[in-house]
């Protein structure tokens, strides 16, 4: 299985993020998702690991799956907290047994409803050092333009981000839905010293209520102005969706304006607004 830290030096990247899903329906549709994405040829792919491991098998079970079943490179994320190090070193192995290569490091939290320890690992560094103590991996690791929800001040959260960047094969952000956002965090990281790929994170906007929640969760600031444009159409489904690829559409093509020639989109395992983006940006 492909390196992404190989793949990445080729050019541009275009990846998708997926999900494990909750229910036999929900399967049906991550499957119906990957068949639509496939022919899109992306870099590669990656899916989500449940706070506390609560879809860890279906994590791994997902990743292997698309590795041998599919011609997508796929990566798994794979989060430290609630996680022993004998654990995490359980999960890295059959990773590395399966073939698997490349891992998303990440601190992750605990769920707020399960009763779990904190975990021996405190940081996403130190995950990245396990990893790459048990074999050969592409580790790659999530970064927050607008500040980790955690940070106490600016200047330390850029420094913590930076170091763990420095430590990475490449990086992934957290959506956000300004281009100014992503230039002056890719400012800050170039002030730092940082050379290490950073990719941005695409969400597409097609629910007002749900990305504001999301956006809420995740520490980023969800613009009066995208706001009210979605606000506008709230009562027709159809329109609110036109709306929201639209505007997904212009903040992508304003980063292309500043150089960025490489995005990773937020699917929510559906296909449809992935494909239509993909389409209005000509990487179809």
């Amino acid at each position: 299985m492909s390196k992404i830290v190989d793949i990445l030096e080729s050019g541009p990247s275009h990846s998708f993020e997926f999900f494990p899903p909750k229910s036999p329906a929900a399967e049906l549709q991550l499957e119906e998702t990957l068949r639509d994405l496939e022919p899109l040829h992306p870099t590669f792919v990656s899916v989500t690991y449940g706070a506390g491991g609560t879809t860890r098998e279906m994590t791994h079970d997902i990743v292997t799956r698309i590795n041998r079943e599919t011609s997508l490179t796929a990566m798994a994320h794979l989060t430290c907290a609630a996680h022993t190090r004998q654990e995490l070193t359980e999960i890295v192995a059959r990773y590395d047994g399966a073939g698997i290569r490349n891992i998303l490091a990440l601190r992750g939290d605990p769920p707020k409803d399960l009763d779990l320890p904190p975990g021996d690992l405190s940081h996403a560094t130190d995950l990245i050092d396990l990893v790459r103590a048990v074999g050969d991996f592409s580790v790659g690791v999530a970064v927050h333009p607008e500040g980790h929800p955690a940070s106490s001040d600016r200047p330390s959260d850029r420094q913590r981000q930076a170091e763990k960047l420095a430590s990475a094969d490449f990086g992934i952000s957290q959506f956000f839905f300004e281009a100014d956002i992503w230039f002056e965090f890719l400012g800050d990281m170039r002030e730092q010293g940082v050379t290490t790929r950073v990719i941005p994170g695409i969400m597409p906007v097609l629910n007002v209520k749900s990305v504001k929640r999301m956006a809420e969760m995740s520490g980023a600031d969800f613009p009066r102005s995208l706001e009210s444009r979605l606000r506008a159409v709230e009562d027709d489904d159809e329109a609110m969706r036109a709306v929201g690829i639209e505007a997904t559409t212009e903040l992508c093509h304003e980063l292309m304006a500043g150089g960025v020639d490489s995005f990773h989109f937020y699917t929510l395992n559906r296909s449809s607004a992935t494909r239509e983006i993909y389409a209005n940006l000509g990487f179809a």
